[in-house]
């Protein structure tokens, strides 16, 4: 459960403050005074050789210098040489718009944002082993999304950088503290933490800020034409906990010191106390019973556990608590730590979706070790055994993540893809078929039944792999060359005479929007990269074509029409391959077409709607035995060149040959 408390004034906004507003509020040694900054007045202590971004500091360590051009200094080494030259770590162009100070293990870290072009990168440097790692942050399948803000929570492994983007939603990226290869520059995921918290338009700023492990405090308008707010989440349970509206309007910036936040609140700056209890599911549901009045504060007592009654409340002197304390912090840290894959399995049994994905994530950050490949297996194991316990358990986001390690096959898990199967989970199947090599004919067929059968609304609300699939926008001046060059040419040869003269006649009396139809894609393009992953499958043509026969012939009419439409695309060009990444082959997709109507020519044939379509087919099986037809006969004139060729070394130095070829 959180509250905030009545706000207060601390001081008033000047107009010099600029439109940037604040420059920042940083609290000092003592815990009751804070510093504030703004661009109306400045104080000059030096002169240095780079622009500065920021100076940071926490209490008990040396406060730090950033430059804009990524390098870092100590403040008292930079105070007693302030001409040192400072070398430049980021690249061109790239723009630092977040930074954070940490201490970890009683040893600063520092971490830093930057943007280039739209692409956003995390630094975090090390300063007790000097190690500075770049990141490269993946946004995933929006790739247009804008971050509006960051923030950060850091424990003995991760560092938590939580971001607040343009489409309204809080993302989490886990950065080890301890990279396995810090020289290497690595690129890390994101993933959704939090769902529409604010406004996508939002007029004005947005700000985000981690109040501890389990809540965050955002500053925007939840809804487009609403008033700015300030609101505390349960990231943990994913509630709005308590909100507050800020009528005056505020500038999208928020500081957070201890159990104060700080906000420009009109022309005042505001601070608004806030208390943050345990997380727990009925707190994050509002249900705790509250034995004290609201107004009344908390005092923490210890425990005597040395009075000779063995019991009892009161308050000890502290010396006497320090002792105690020390004491169980011995006793625990003797304790043996549990291994973090014993851990990872007691999790899949018992908590939340969100919490195991976080734990999956943070147990594949890490170093691989010897019985990597078994946990992994294990793992996945015990996530299917819960799902078929629990019905409406599925963490489908840490299936994918295990599929990604390149560990698992279908013998290893079947149960995978069969609930992936009934779930009609087309992403998930696609990754399957992506990555197991060892799939049996009937699960690809039933794949391809659930690829052909789905709605295109449903595609259109589902994130797929679109790395098979190219541009299938076509202008109309293309479309009418490309169609002349399929009747006159016919991949590059000009065959004799049509002997199938109705068909000839039939195809020539073709209306416009039907000569369209041939060159335009007949599927969207998020079924055409399913299809692909089905093209890219391995499989058994004599385990294939039993099953291939109970597909419905309107879906087998549909998938024949798209690999004929492949193949044009394919005949554009003289290398006769696709576009794109990883597309589907030439002879993968002539094979799919022979496998289609070996199966099901019976039945495609008595339907109206595939007669255009079969007649397509004929002509180019016809158009190709041409070609190989004209192949063979110089093949003949090219063994008698060779022939040619061998005997050279017979004649002298010079000589003139002529070669005549019937």
């Amino acid at each position: 459960m959180a509250a905030l408390e009545e706000e207060f004034t601390l001081s008033s906004v000047v107009l010099s403050a600029g439109p940037e507003g604040l420059l920042g509020v940083e609290q000092s040694d003592k815990t009751d005074q804070f510093l504030v900054t703004d661009s109306g007045r400045t104080v000059i202590l030096y002169k240095l050789s780079a622009e500065v971004y920021r100076i940071l500091s926490v209490q008990g360590t040396e406060p730090l210098v950033l430059f804009k051009e990524g390098a870092v200094r100590g403040l008292e080494a930079l105070l007693a040489d302030p001409q040192q030259k400072i070398e430049t770590v980021i690249s061109d162009e790239e723009v630092i718009k977040w930074t954070k100070f940490f201490v970890v293990f009683r040893h600063p870290v520092l971490i830093f944002i930057t943007e280039k072009h739209g692409n956003y990168f995390a630094y975090v440097q090390m300063f007790n082993s000097r190690i500075l790692t770049k990141y490269t942050l993946l946004l995933g399948q929006d790739e247009n999304s804008v971050i509006k803000s960051f923030t950060a929570s850091v424990d003995r492994k991760f560092i938590s950088l939580m971001s607040l983007s343009s489409d309204g939603c809080i993302y989490e990226t886990l950065i080890p503290i301890r990279p396995a290869d810090p020289e290497k520059n690595q690129s890390l995921v994101k993933s959704l933490l939090l769902k529409a918290v604010v406004s996508g338009n939002a007029r004005n700023g947005v700000a985000l800020t981690a109040l501890d492990q389990d809540h965050v405090a955002v500053l925007g308008s939840p809804l487009a034409a609403s008033k700015e707010c300030l609101s505390v989440w349960n990231i943990k349970f994913q509630t709005l906990q308590t909100s507050k509206e800020l009528p005056q309007g505020t500038s999208g910036q928020l500081w957070y010191y201890g159990e104060h936040l700080f906000m420009l609140h009109g022309k005042s700056l505001t601070v608004i106390p806030y208390k943050c209890e345990v997380s727990s599911l009925a707190g994050a549901l509002g249900k705790l019973k509250h034995s004290q009045d609201p107004g009344t504060h908390v005092v923490s007592h210890f425990v005597n556990w040395e009075t000779p009654q063995g019991c009892g409340l009161g308050f000890q002197n502290s010396e006497q608590s320090r002792r105690i304390l020390r004491r169980r912090k011995i006793e625990v840290s003797l304790q043996p730590e549990v291994p973090p894959s014993k851990q990872l399995l007691s999790t899949i049994m018992k908590d939340s979706e969100k919490h195991i994905e976080v734990e999956v994530r943070k147990f594949l950050a890490l170093k691989q070790t010897p019985d990597f490949h078994t946990v992994i297996g294990d793992t996945v194991t015990g996530l299917l055994e819960r799902c078929k316990a629990e019905p409406s358990f599925y963490p489908r986001n840490c299936l994918m993540q295990l599929i990604q390690t390149h560990v698992l096959s279908y013998s290893l898990c079947p149960d995978l893809m069969e609930i992936a199967l009934k779930k009609k989970d087309v992403q998930l199947l696609q990754l399957c078929l992506q990555q197991f090599p060892d799939i049996p004919e009937s699960v690809t067929c039933a794949c391809l039944k659930i690829f052909l059968s789905i709605g295109d609304d449903s595609l259109q609300e589902t994130d797929v792999n679109m790395e098979s699939v190219f541009d299938y926008s076509i202008n109309s001046v293309h479309d009418e060359k490309m169609e002349e060059q399929t009747e006159i040419l016919q991949n590059g040869f000009n065959p004799e005479e049509d002997k199938c003269n109705n068909c000839d006649q039939e195809l020539n009396k073709k209306p416009q929007d039907e000569t369209k139809e041939s060159t335009s894609c007949p599927v969207v393009q998020k079924r055409a990269a399913l299809l692909n992953a089905i093209l890219h499958s391995a499989y058994s043509e004599t385990f294939l074509l039993p099953h291939l026969k109970d597909i419905p012939a309107q879906h087998i009419t549909l998938f024949l029409k798209y690999l004929y439409f492949l193949y044009l695309k394919c005949s554009e060009n003289a290398t006769m391959t696709l576009p794109g990444i990883h597309p589907p082959t030439l002879n993968q997709i002539m094979d799919w077409i022979c496998l289609l109507l070996d199966a099901n020519f019976t039945v495609v044939v008595m339907m109206p709607e595939a007669k255009r379509l079969l007649i397509n087919l004929y002509k180019l099986v016809k158009s190709q035995i041409s070609v190989y037809s004209e192949l063979n006969k110089i093949e003949v004139s090219f063994r008698e060149l060779q022939k040619l060729n061998q005997e050279k070394n017979n004649r002298g130095l010079y000589s003139i040959e002529v070669l005549e070829l019937f």
